[in-house]
């Protein structure tokens, strides 16, 4: 079986004059070739595509692969990890992860709420501020966060995102309307234990393989610069005993409700009651095999990189052949 990997390496667009905050989420050489070796072990012939300039280049040549493993997060637009995938549909091509919808889907924090939110899975009360005349409708206890509605890998938190009074919030919702083009998302904050948990698999087959605890230091918000030096601001731990099976659950209730395929992550708080909440889903998690979360949490539930790489394959191949 040919494999043809697609992903955004970041030095391919800082070698175009790409800023590094625009490619904050691509990937790096060495992650690329991790999963490269890893479906090698497994016996697939793989052919490297790159991202989705080069995967339309690959395609009008006439290139075509049994299966493609899809991590390429795109570059712009509150649908850009819908692209690859879409395109890939087109041409009947079957691909790991989840498809179109449920990418632009979670990508937009509120709209995965909503949608989690229906299915029963607790979240914070919030609401969408697209546009400064909307701030009238905010009907929400303070202390409130702020982020924007469509990024991830922690764009656009930093320590303004929690506010105290409605001048904080008028200029940090300003702020992300100005600086990422997007509506601000509005949440009452949730105070309590952070967490991530990994999924993989399908519908009433997804298995939630493991999770962790995040503890940043000095209550950090777990920004893109935090995220990045985790090893100087985090500190992670398997979970507790008296809450593994509340968050294993409210993850995979959340999901199922979401439809995510494959492999990913859900992230969840506690809020002022010690309830577990769902903040977001990750169907595009991270897969380098020392620095991203799903292979950290794995890791401490005895799940090495290649076993989890099969366990991937695994879930997309018996999903694609129904």
């Amino acid at each position: 079986m040919k494999v043809g990997l697609t992903y955004d390496l970041r030095s391919w667009y800082i070698d175009r004059g790409y800023s590094m905050d625009e490619t904050a989420e691509f990937d790096k050489q060495e992650t690329v070739d991790a999963l490269d070796s890893s479906l090698k072990q497994m016996g697939y012939e793989t052919e490297p595509i790159g991202n989705v300039f080069q995967l339309i280049e690959a395609l009008a040549e006439g290139k075509r692969w049994d299966i493609v493993f899809n991590i390429a997060e795109g570059l712009y637009g509150d649908g850009r990890e819908s692209v690859v995938p879409a395109i890939l549909d087109q041409y009947k091509i079957p691909y790991v992860f989840s498809g179109p919808v449920i990418m632009g889907l979670s990508l937009n924090k509120h709209l995965a709420k909503l949608v989690v939110s229906a299915a029963g899975v607790p979240v914070s009360p919030g609401c969408l501020i697209s546009v400064l005349e909307d701030m009238g409708k905010i009907n929400l206890k303070y202390p409130l966060f702020v982020k924007p509605v469509s990024e991830g890998t922690g764009k656009g938190i930093t320590g303004k995102s929690l506010v105290h009074s409605s001048e904080e919030l008028l200029k940090m919702v300003g702020w992300i309307l100005a600086e990422f083009s997007q509506p601000a998302l509005v949440e009452e904050y949730l105070p309590g234990r952070e967490f991530t948990v990994g999924i993989v698999g399908y519908s009433e087959e997804a298995t939630a393989i493991g999770g962790m605890e995040v503890i940043t230091s000095d209550n950090l918000p777990y920004s893109i610069e935090v995220k990045e030096n985790y090893q100087n601001y985090c500190k992670y731990k398997p979970l507790d005993a008296d809450i593994i099976d509340e968050c294993k659950s409210v993850a995979l209730n959340a999901w199922k409700a979401l439809d995510a395929v494959d492999a990913g992550r859900i992230d969840l708080k506690g809020d002022r009651n010690g309830k577990i909440c769902f903040i977001e889903a990750n169907p595009l998690a991270g897969l380098n095999p020392i620095h991203s979360d799903l292979p950290i949490l794995s890791r401490m539930y005895g799940i090495e990189y290649q076993t989890l790489m099969e366990m991937i394959m695994k879930a997309a191949i018996k999903r694609i052949k129904g």
